[in-house]
């Protein structure tokens, strides 16, 4: 489910960057070590999760497991970082897939 997971937030995130891909990069963007930062010391969040999006940009899953909160952000290739989702009640979970017959 970890998986799942995963590919779900990269979805999420890939959908928001594409229609707010304008609006993030004046007002939700900094430099990476910057973003990492201010997710850690404000909130309390590190990388749960990072992939590698079809544009070769990076997506990073970041979150708290004692507030729960959760941000997604996308780096670009040579661009800044940007967020692009945040909510809370994060829950690290891990689902076998299900069988392919339909069986349970």
């Amino acid at each position: 489910m970890k998986r799942n997971l995963f590919l779900m937030s990269f979805g999420i995130g890939a959908m928001m960057l594409a229609a707010n891909h304008a609006n993030a990069q004046t007002h939700n963007c900094a430099a990476h070590a910057a973003v990492v930062e201010r997710l850690a010391d404000r909130y309390g969040e590190s990388r749960q999760s990072i992939g590698l999006g079809s544009d070769n940009s990076v997506v990073e899953v970041f979150a708290s497991s004692e507030t729960g909160s959760w941000t997604i952000v996308v780096t670009r290739p040579g661009g800044p970082t940007c967020l692009v989702a945040a909510g809370q009640n994060f829950q690290m979970v891990a689902e076998a897939l299900p069988n392919a017959d339909g069986a349970t």
